[in-house]
């Protein structure tokens, strides 16, 4: 019994030696292997092309002052006589009504698409294109015989009808030839002031009627420029027009001609606190007092 004992004992220590053996040698194999060291990108000496390398959502470059976008070439007449810059809250019937134009020959000098849209810091043409010279016409009188030089005698004219509209205009632009007649019955409860006022308030009741102070053509009938309700202006030549707030009711349209003393309209207070007539006078878009055009009372 004493005997299978020892064996036993003997055969578990060669168990425990041969097991601690295999560990030994499975460490030492561990200890001498080479661990894989992380990947790492090294430079190569060569620089990346400008397309290889990330920007956001590739902006482009800052434009060089000696790059900026070239503008529309009519901005260039900015500073010249004719032509006008859009300001914040600018409307075509305001800067027609302020230039002694038609709104509707502002869109067409300029080729507006919209009228609804413009721009501030656009510039507009507000004056009628030059007249072109070249249409003068040169006459070669006949070549007379006998003592009358055989040279040809050349002479410029200018087409009746041009001569026509030029003293038409001239006539009709002359302080002196234009004069109005009262537009309403009322009295005057607020006088011109250049600053303040550019025209002047006629009052009177709802209903009463506004006429026509000169022959012209109506340019504007709407409620469109605000603080004028409804308005109406009259060009009555390429110098004057008058315009004619607050009504109640407008009784002519656009592109009509109206005749001195006709009915164009009611009074009434459409954007106004009291019942009125805002009278205005424009000489070449500049507002002028009425009054000096008007007959006394």
């Amino acid at each position: 019994m004493r005997l299978m004992h020892s064996h036993l004992s003997s055969f578990s220590f060669l168990r425990f030696t041969v097991l601690l053996t295999v560990l030994f040698v499975s460490g030492c194999g561990g200890f001498g292997r080479s661990v894989p060291a992380p990947v790492e990108e090294r430079p190569t000496g060569k620089a990346k092309s400008p397309a290889a390398i990330a920007s956001p959502a590739n902006t482009p470059s800052p434009v060089s002052p000696t790059e900026q976008p070239k503008t529309v070439s009519i901005s260039e007449n900015s500073n010249k006589p004719g032509y006008y810059t859009v300001k914040p809250g600018d409307t075509l019937i305001r800067i027609g009504l302020d230039h002694g134009q038609n709104w509707r020959d502002i869109i067409r000098w300029n080729n507006i698409e919209n009228p609804n849209i413009i721009e501030v810091g656009q510039v507009l043409k507000i004056s009628p294109p030059a007249v072109d010279t070249s249409s003068e016409v040169a006459i070669a009188k006949p070549v007379q015989h006998g003592n009358v030089s055989s040279t040809t005698d050349e002479k410029k004219i200018t087409p009746p009808a041009e001569q026509s509209s030029v003293n038409s205009v001239r006539s009709e632009g002359s302080d002196d030839s234009f004069q109005l007649i009262w537009p309403a019955q009322g009295q005057i409860s607020s006088s011109f002031d250049d600053s303040k006022n550019k025209g002047i308030d006629i009052s009177g009741k709802n209903g009463d009627p506004i006429l026509a102070a000169a022959d012209g053509k109506v340019v504007y009938s709407g409620a469109g420029l605000r603080g004028y309700g409804n308005l109406i202006i009259v060009k009555h030549n390429n110098t004057y027009l008058t315009a004619y707030a607050h009504n109640q009711t407008l009784l002519v349209r656009e592109d009509q001609s109206v005749k001195k003393g006709q009915k164009i309209a009611e009074m009434g207070n459409s954007d106004s606190e009291q019942v009125k007539l805002h009278f205005e006078l424009r000489r070449l878009g500049k507002p002028v007092d009425p009054v000096k055009f008007l007959p006394q009372r």
